[in-house]
């Protein structure tokens, strides 16, 4: 008896022999540092998205997008998905005990009938893990739910950023269209007074089709608005998961919006922070569990199948006593010749692990260069900003002289005309100016892990 329970010690301690080989995170496949410079700070990852983003009413589209986003209940539910896969692939490492009647008549010599009964609790066919087969295969399963977590949070950064930009678009486009409208009312009055001219005769023809011309085109303008801000609508109610309440706060002016200059730290903290750069190694340490797995097959799988209960010929004596029995079946299944079956499920796990340090090292060099640019964006878009409200207030302050000028005789319908044009250019570019920027800085905050809390 001390002898079975030596060996029995012996096999469960070899249990945690593994042949994976050992995990090492790859080096990052980029520079030490970001080619722009940033601000100090706390990090975007430590901010919570409704301390960066103060206003109210879009703070409130984000929690209702949260709650209701189609996409993001489907990573969820992928993630509860992964987790039970996890879950049964673990239990695979325990024995799993069964309870079983079983009866059996069986036709003998002379006409007579053999009948045996039996109940009890049973084993069947665990696997003694000798070489860390199933225990890597539960690692792997283990590393592929993290990585579908993380893929999750992949998602809610997204919606996030994606509710913070649709709601900043639909700011500009309510700019946009005031703006559109007050030039084609202006533009229409213009007009008027030059068809009084030209009835009087003192305009030609020409000055009051220039004048036709710019209403029109401001109603082409006006139409695109129109059409960019439904757009914009549709898509903040796609994100959103549900009709916009009415009860939502009021919007803010785009131009009275503002958002933080955010540090970009080093991209090693992007190993941290990002969680599709997480999922991505996630899949890395399930491929080289994979190997692991591979590996074992090599190797015999021992499994052993055993009962314990009673046995009886007759149904009514099943529970009497003396009718104790059990049975116990250790099996051993060793490859021999397979024709390079284990040996190509090997290759083809190193095949897929080098094809995961591919894809992080991608994820790694793609989070690196979305930082980047996010940062060059928050270094020059203020400036851009700042440069076109100049252009706007020197077109018009050209307007005004060029309206004076024409008014007194001493410049022609034509300059009017064209500085009427230049201002409104200015003035839609200022707008699309702001809203980049702002954008940018929301697309800086989910590339730098924001919008997790």
């Amino acid at each position: 008896m001390t002898k079975r329970l030596t060996i029995l010690s012996t096999a469960l301690a070899l249990t945690g022999c593994s042949l994976a080989p050992h995990y090492e995170r790859p080096t990052l496949p980029v520079a030490p540092a970001f080619p722009a410079a940033s601000p100090a700070g706390d990090a975007a990852a430590a901010i919570a998205w409704p301390r960066y983003f103060a206003d109210p009413r879009l703070q409130e589209l984000i929690r209702i997008a949260l709650a209701n986003n189609r996409d993001l209940r489907v990573a969820l539910a992928n993630v509860e998905q992964a987790r039970a896969a996890y879950r049964i692939r673990r239990a695979d490492q325990l024995p799993s005990v069964n309870a079983a009647i079983t009866g059996s008549r069986v036709p003998g010599k002379d006409d007579t009938i053999t009948s045996t009964y039996t109940a009890g609790l049973g084993v069947s066919a665990f696997e003694l893990d000798l070489f860390g087969r199933v225990r890597n295969l539960s690692a792997a399963a283990q590393a592929q739910y993290l990585a579908t977590e993380e893929a999750g949070r992949v998602v809610r950064i997204g919606l996030v950023a994606a509710v913070a930009n649709a709601y900043l678009a639909t700011l500009a486009d309510d700019e946009l269209l005031a703006l559109t409208q007050r030039t084609l009312s202006t533009r229409e009055e213009s007009m008027r007074l030059v068809q009084l001219k030209f009835d009087q005769g003192v305009i030609s023809k020409l000055d009051l089709e220039q004048a036709i011309s710019l209403v029109e085109s401001a109603r082409v303008v006006l139409a695109q608005q129109q059409r960019q801000q439904a757009a914009d609508f549709n898509l903040l109610t796609l994100l959103v998961g549900q009709p916009l309440p009415a009860t939502l706060p009021a919007p803010a002016a785009l131009a009275e919006t503002n958002l933080a200059d955010l540090p970009a730290g080093l991209p090693s903290d992007l190993l941290a922070t990002r969680p599709d750069v997480r999922s991505a190694e996630q899949q890395l340490i399930a491929a080289n569990a994979n190997i692991g797995a591979a590996r074992a097959n090599y190797f015999p799988r021992i499994s052993l199948t055993a009962t314990a209960g009673s046995a009886s010929s007759e149904l009514s004596g099943l529970f009497k006593s003396g009718s104790f029995a059990w049975t116990f079946a250790p099996q051993a299944v060793m490859p021999l010749f397979d024709f390079g079956r284990t040996s190509a499920g090997v290759d083809s796990a190193k095949a897929a692990r080098d094809a995961a340090v591919a894809q992080y090292d991608k994820a790694v060099q793609t989070a690196f260069r979305e930082v980047s640019d996010a940062l060059a964006g928050q270094a020059t878009y203020g400036e851009q900003l700042r440069a076109q409200r100049s252009v706007t207030n020197a077109e018009t302050e050209r307007f005004r002289l060029a309206d004076l000028r024409y008014k007194n005789g001493a410049a022609s319908y034509l300059d009017y005309l064209d500085a009427q044009r230049s201002l409104f250019t200015a003035q839609q570019a200022a707008v699309q100016a702001n809203l980049a920027r702002l954008q940018n800085q929301v697309t800086l905050y989910k590339v730098l892990g924001g919008g997790l809390q």
